[in-house]
């Protein structure tokens, strides 16, 4: 089953024209991670941080069409392969009906000082659950 959040596009994600700034999307890919990984692995990212990390190691972004100030985006994120320390995930965004974003991206768990780590049995149990296979 995907993660599913919305966001609204408020006025510091946009660029003169009222539009989504590309760069923007990135933060809002990074908060939907960051509120996956607290309410489905139960891992909030104050916790991970103090002793290891997740950080991004690949991402492809496809814009679709733009977004403007005063949309709301629903993000559904979906986990698509688990690594002993990493993790790929589909995501997209809609407004309406309408796509405005895919991506994909992989993550590595991280020790502090920066080599990978295998996912705690706990979270990989819980990552494992939400799998769905790339297509």
């Amino acid at each position: 089953m995907p993660f599913i959040t919305q966001f609204p596009v408020r006025f510091r994600h946009c660029d003169p024209a009222g539009i989504v700034f590309f760069p923007r999307y990135f933060e809002m890919i990074n908060d939907v991670v960051e509120d996956w990984f607290a309410r489905e692995l139960d891992l909030p990212f104050d916790l991970l941080i103090r002793e290891n990390g997740a950080p991004t190691a690949q991402i492809n972004a496809t814009f679709t069409a733009p977004s403007h100030h005063g949309d709301v985006l629903t993000f559904c994120l979906t986990p698509t392969r688990l690594g002993r320390s990493s993790l790929d995930y589909e995501l997209t965004a809609h407004c309406g009906e309408e796509l405005r974003l895919r991506a994909s991206a992989t993550l590595v768990h991280i020790r502090r000082m920066g080599r990978s780590e295998p996912w705690p049995d706990p979270v990989r149990a819980r990552i494992a659950a939400q799998l769905v296979p790339s297509t």
